[in-house]
């Protein structure tokens, strides 16, 4: 079976995409940033050599020191997809962190995006 692109796509291409979708909503990217880093563990100075490097985003998962362990409390829809339901353990991750920034986006406390 053929990967989906995504996986192979630098997270470096996406990641100035999630910062301006929430500069646009007045929000910032330390908001993005802390997003990033509650859900995989990753700390400033890993995240830009990941940056710096074009990691793909099946190598930035897969590395990541430590998803956490609340992921699994974000829910909802996120392009047509039940972020819940996705059975590819990869792209549901991809998925999370889309739903993540989106939450994010649309206003909502960082208090509630970073499940306690």
């Amino acid at each position: 079976m053929e990967k989906h692109r995504i996986f192979t796509a630098s997270f470096a291409s996406v990641y100035p995409h999630y910062i301006s979708k929430a500069e646009k909503k007045g929000r910032t990217k330390e908001e993005v940033d802390t997003i990033i880093y509650w859900l995989t563990g990753y700390n400033q100075q890993a995240l830009q050599q990941l940056i710096d490097h074009k990691t793909d985003f099946e190598t930035f998962f897969a590395e990541a020191p430590e998803m956490n362990q609340n992921a699994s409390k974000i829910t909802g829809v996120i392009c047509g997809y039940r972020v819940e339901q996705i059975e590819d353990k990869l792209m549901q991750k991809i998925r999370f962190l889309d739903k993540l920034i989106d939450e994010l986006a649309k206003g909502k406390a960082m208090e509630k995006i970073l499940r306690p």
